[in-house]
């Protein structure tokens, strides 16, 4: 079970944006989560969050077209992705959650920390990313890419891609 910590990889002046003491939404509690997405309108609920599970172990939680690195409050995350609720049964549960962070770029193993910290705040979820995000550095041309179908191939130049995640040190 991996707790590595990731750090922040994207556009620096993305982090240099981000106001001090700023960070998302903490998730302590399913009352805590109750209280927030009590506040969303009908159109924000009907798409995902961005998330962010900080080093602290507690789930943060940002309206979509936020970026990681801001709930994050420019600092290391275990987890990062986007995340969907339902309400189901008078409670709101975890219908859809992602690794997808091109600031974080975490690796699938960051699972983990997120089902850590749903279980800690009593919230339901699907046991798994419903959709996998795998990133790679090219250790040919330095950019990040995403795998997809399985072709370890850099987008960018063509080379081979490590099978190994190596996003950042």
């Amino acid at each position: 079970m991996s707790t590595r910590r990731y750090r922040y990889v994207g556009p620096p002046d993305l982090r240099s944006a981000v106001r001090p003491g700023s960070t998302g939404h903490a998730v302590r509690y399913a009352t805590d989560l109750t209280t927030w997405l009590t506040g969303r309108g009908t159109a924000e609920l009907s798409e995902p969050f961005t998330y962010v599970v900080a080093p602290d172990g507690l789930l943060r939680l940002a309206p979509r077209r936020s970026e990681h690195v801001a709930c994050a409050g420019g600092g290391d995350v275990l987890a990062a992705g986007e995340m969907g609720f339902r309400h189901v049964s008078a409670c709101w549960a975890v219908h859809e959650v992602t690794n997808q962070s091109t600031g974080y770029c975490p690796d699938l193993d960051s699972w983990h920390a997120v089902a850590r910290a749903l279980d800690r705040a009593g919230v339901a979820h699907p046991g798994r990313f419903t959709h996998e995000v795998v990133f790679r550095r090219c250790e040919r041309c330095g950019e990040c890419s995403v795998v997809r179908e399985g072709d370890f191939v850099c987008v960018f130049c063509g080379a081979d891609l490590p099978v190994a995640w190596n996003v950042a040190p």
